[in-house]
């Protein structure tokens, strides 16, 4: 029954059965071809019987392994490793089937390869998932036929690997590196002016030229030859929270990602950033209630207890509680400190109901408020119109683009720190926000 299960018939062996049909039919009005149409039958016989002993007498001479990564890394491109060995004293043709995870929605993955004897082959490709949760891999199916490609032998390995998709943790590891690094810029990360400096002192140095001649300390300079100048650094272990809204608004998606999940992997690359700096670094998650709550820590394996929340946050159609959001505020959070509020905004009148708790908020602490450009409306606006119904959908679009721009400036007039960004910018433009507060001593 396992024999059965195992043996499929290759597309050859029709083709053969097809030209036989046809001598047959044909030996129908030319009787001399009768025989032969026989003949060749008796062939195909034997060489189906051949080609079942080869790949049959050997026993299992196919292994095949998948190596899955211990977690895949949400919206970006993860390696699939598959290796294959053959045991066949000849050259065997091979057909992968990999039965990938439902969530990604592709039934045709095929990849076809050819091993000598006892060669051994690896095989790479890459999956993007674009929802946390737990993956299901299914079976790993090889088909082997020999030269002659009339049977085709199943092998089944590696039924239900489960492995779970966690925040971007290669958009972490890229800006971790980055962070500190003189290239800053090749992301998009700009250097910041500092204005003045911190009240954090570090020690006393000689002075060279472009030091600040008000930082000259006087004391030090009569006790030795040359200047000498006070150095100060940024101040550490500010506690930096980072707020997320998983309401409905945050539901929309870009790319194939929705906002949500944009605004997950910031939160992550931004904290590992943050806790490197030697900040205390915290989340929350709110919609109709508080969802999760972390307290600022300065720890770095602080981060697997973000990494872990994280992973959990989904999002729901309820619109959400700010003014929950700043009762809770202010109850945990007792010290100033810097919130980096992750919402959506598409109405300036859904800004305005919000208001007045933003404001209650920004009147202790730093708050920096980031909602998103909606990057299909930029690309209608920048289409040509060629007739009234596009004029009239342009005329929309840049309607609903006005309205975000408006809410930002609307925002800082009231002295909230803003950033408008496009879902794909978003890490960036937080790191950028964040390296400018600590530069300009703002919190």
């Amino acid at each position: 029954m396992q024999f059965l299960k195992s043996l499929y018939i290759h597309n050859t062996f029709f083709r053969y059965i097809a030209f036989l049909a046809a001598c047959f039919v044909i030996s129908y009005w030319v009787p001399m071809l009768y025989p032969i149409a026989w003949l060749l039958t008796f062939v195909l016989l034997a060489l189906f019987l051949f080609d079942l002993y080869l790949l049959y007498t050997s026993g299992n001479c196919i292994d095949a392994e998948r190596s899955l990564p211990n977690k895949l890394s949400n919206s970006d491109l993860n390696p699939v490793k598959i290796k294959f060995t053959s045991k066949y004293p000849f050259k065997v043709h091979l057909s992968l089937i990999d039965e990938l995870p439902v969530q990604f929605q592709k039934r045709d993955f095929e990849h076809r390869t050819s091993l000598s004897k006892n060669e051994k082959v690896e095989f790479e490709y890459s999956v993007r998932p674009v929802d946390r949760g737990e993956y299901l891999f299914g079976n790993l199916i090889l088909f082997a036929s020999s030269f002659l490609k009339i049977i085709k032998r199943k092998y089944v390995f590696q039924k239900d690997q489960m492995v779970p998709v966690y925040p971007s943790i290669v958009q972490m590891q890229q800006y971790d590196f980055l962070a500190f690094s003189n290239n800053l810029t090749q992301f998009g990360l700009k250097k910041i002016r500092r204005i003045g400096h911190t009240q954090e002192f570090e020690q006393i140095k000689e002075y060279v030229q472009g030091d600040d001649f008000r930082t000259i300390n006087w004391k030090a300079t009569a006790k030795n030859i040359n200047l000498m100048v006070n150095q100060y650094q940024d101040e550490k272990s500010q506690p930096i929270f980072s707020i997320i809204d998983t309401g409905r608004v945050m539901k929309m998606p870009f790319n194939g990602l929705k906002l949500l999940d944009y605004a997950i992997n910031s939160t992550l690359a931004f904290s590992n950033v943050a806790l490197k700096r030697n900040d205390k670094t915290g989340m929350i998650a709110f919609s109709k209630n508080i969802e999760t709550y972390v307290p600022a820590v300065q720890k770095i394996t602080h981060l697997n207890t973000i990494l872990e929340q994280l992973y959990n946050i989904d999002t729901d159609f309820t619109d959400a509680d700010f003014g929950l959001l700043y009762a809770h505020i202010k109850r945990k959070v007792t010290h100033r400190s810097l919130l980096l509020l992750y919402t959506n905004f598409e109405h300036i009148s859904a800004l305005r109901r919000q208001l007045p708790f933003l404001l209650a908020i920004a009147k202790k602490h730093v708050l920096v408020v980031i909602f998103f450009e909606n990057t299909e409306l930029e690309e209608l606006i920048a289409q040509d119109a060629e007739d009234l119904q596009t004029i009239y959908h342009k005329t929309i679009a840049e309607k609903f683009s006005l309205e975000k721009r408006l809410m930002q400036k609307e925002l800082q007039q009231y002295g909230i720190q803003t950033i408008l960004t496009k879902p794909e910018n978003l890490t960036i433009n937080t790191i950028n926000k964040y390296l400018e507060i600590k530069a300009r001593g703002m919190l």
